[in-house]
C-alpha cells in the first residue's frame, strides 16, 4: 500500500523524502516526510505509516482520496490507543493518562497526565494485583494442606500478613481528598450571595472578559454560569449564581436552587456582600457543606470610611469590581487554595471515580478476607478472588466491553 502511494517503503523509523502520488491517476499530490514504525515496535504493536504533508486543505483531502483508494478508512475516536490496549502496549489507565494529557489546559494537569500516561498508576494498581495473587496461592495451599494443621495456619498467618498491609495501602490511596479527581476536572468556586452585590462584575472582572451578564436590575442571573481558569498552572472553575433571597417566581425559585446545589458542590465559595449595603449571613446550607467560605466585601470603591470587618473567625477579603481594587489578593488567595488541596506530590493519586468505585470494592473485598475465620478458607480465598477482580477492572486485566468503548470514546478522531 505505501509503495503505491510513495514508489517505496522506507527503512523503519527512518524519515524520508517521498513524492506522494495518487494510486488510481499517478498525478503528484504534494512531497512530504514519510514515517514507517514496523510492528511491534509501534505505538498501537502493528505497522504504522505517518505521513507528514504541507497542511493545506486541499492536500490533504487528496491524499485522504487516495489512501480511500487504498481500501483505507479514517479511525474511529480513540482506536490507536484501542488498538495499544488490546495488543498489550498500553494499559486502560495509561490510554486514560493519553486522554487527559490531550484534555489538560494547565501544567499541574500536564504534569499529572504525563505521569499517569506513563504508567505510574499501572505500575501501583498491578503490583497490588500481584500482592492478592501471592496471598491467594497461600489460601489456596492452606486448603489444600488442611490435613496437616500446621502447614495450613502457616500458609493462612503469611496470608493474612500480605492482606492486612494491602488494605491499609489501598485505603490510604483512597484517602487523598480527591486530590487527582480535582486537579483532572477543575478546582470548583462558587460566587454566591445576595441579588445586586455584585457577583457578575466579579466574574467578569475574575474572567477578564463580559461572560456574564451586568444589571442593576435584581435577579438577572437565573442559571449558573461559569468560566474556566488558569491560576499558576491550576485549573479552577468559577461559576456565577443567581441571587440567593426569597424567591419571585418559579424561574428565579429554580435558579436559587441551583445557586445553593452548586455552593454544596464547590471546592470554595466566595460569599459575596455590598460593602454599602446589609452584612447577608451565609446561609446554613453552604456552612454545613464543608466547603472552604471567604466573605468577599465588594464596591469598596464607594465606601468613604471604615471598611466592614468579617464574621468572628471568617476570611474576609475588601474588593472593587469596578477599579479592580484587592482583585489580585482574591485571585492570589484562590490559587493558593487551589494549590494547597490539589498540588500534585509524589505519591500516585487516583483521578477517575471508576477507579475509586473498584478500588473500594478491592478493600471491602480485603477487609471481608480479614474477618474470615480460619475454618471459611473457601469463603476467604473467594474474597480474594473478588479483591483481585476488582483491580483488574482499572486496569483492563478483567474488562466488559461497555467499559472500553466508555473509555475510548473520549478521545478524538484516530488518538
Amino acid at each position: 500500500m505505501l509503495a503505491r502511494l510513495a514508489g517505496d517503503v522506507p527503512e523503519p523509523r527512518s524519515a524520508a523524502l517521498r513524492t506522494i502520488r495518487h494510486p488510481a491517476t499517478g498525478q503528484e499530490i504534494d512531497r512530504g516526510i514519510i514515517l514507517f514504525f514496523a510492528g511491534p515496535s509501534s505505538f498501537t504493536g502493528e505497522d504504522v505509516v505517518e505521513i507528514l504533508l504541507h497542511g493545506g486543505r486541499a492536500v490533504v483531502a487528496s491524499v485522504l482520496d487516495a489512501l480511500s483508494t487504498l481500501q483505507c478508512r479514517l479511525a474511529e475516536p480513540g482506536e490507536f490507543a484501542r488498538r495499544a490496549f488490546e495488543n498489550g502496549k498500553i494499559d486502560l489507565t495509561e490510554a486514560e493518562g493519553i486522554a487527559d494529557l490531550i484534555d489538560a489546559e494547565t501544567e499541574a494537569q500536564r504534569v499529572q497526565a504525563v505521569a499517569q500516561a506513563g504508567g505510574v498508576l499501572h505500575r501501583l494498581y498491578d503490583g497490588w494485583r500481584n500482592d492478592v495473587l501471592d496471598a491467594m496461592a497461600l489460601t489456596e495451599a492452606a486448603i489444600d494442606f488442611s490435613d496437616e494443621a500446621d502447614v495450613a495456619a502457616d500458609a493462612s498467618a503469611r496470608a493474612r500478613e500480605i492482606v492486612v498491609a494491602l488494605a491499609d495501602a489501598v485505603a490510604a490511596h483512597l484517602k487523598d481528598g480527591r486530590r487527582g479527581e480535582i486537579l483532572r476536572d477543575g478546582f470548583r468556586v462558587v460566587l454566591a450571595g445576595a441579588p445586586n452585590v455584585g457577583k457578575s462584575s466579579l466574574l467578569n472582572a475574575l474572567a477578564r472578559r463580559d461572560a456574564a451578564i451586568v444589571s442593576s436590575e435584581a435577579g438577572t442571573t437565573r442559571d449558573v454560569i461559569e468560566v474556566r481558569l488558569d491560576l499558576e498552572g491550576f485549573p479552577v472553575i468559577v461559576s456565577d449564581t443567581a441571587g440567593i433571597r426569597e424567591a419571585g417566581g418559579d424561574i428565579e425559585r429554580e435558579g436559587i436552587r441551583r445557586a445553593i446545589e452548586r455552593g454544596r458542590e464547590a471546592d470554595l465559595v466566595l460569599w459575596v456582600r455590598d460593602a454599602t449595603g446589609a452584612a447577608d449571613e451565609v446561609p446554613r446550607e453552604l456552612r454545613e457543606a464543608g466547603a472552604a467560605i471567604i466573605l468577599v466585601e465588594n464596591k469598596v470603591d464607594l465606601v468613604a470610611g471604615e471598611m466592614r470587618a468579617g464574621a468572628e473567625g471568617a476570611e474576609t477579603l475588601h474588593v472593587s469590581a469596578a477599579s479592580g481594587a484587592g482583585l489580585g489578593g482574591l485571585v492570589a488567595r484562590i490559587a493558593m487554595l487551589a494549590r494547597e488541596r490539589i498540588a500534585p506530590n509524589d505519591s500516585p493519586v487516583l483521578t477517575q471515580a471508576r477507579h475509586r468505585e473498584a478500588l473500594e470494592d478491592c478493600e471491602r473485598c480485603l477487609r471481608d478476607h480479614l474477618g474470615q475465620r480460619l475454618l471459611d478458607a473457601e469463603l476467604a480465598a473467594e474474597d480474594l478472588r473478588r479483591a483481585s477482580r476488582a483491580l483488574g477492572r482499572i486496569t483492563g486485566a478483567v474488562d466488559p466491553e461497555e467499559v472500553l468503548g466508555r473509555i475510548f470514546s473520549r478521545f478524538c478522531i484516530g488518538k
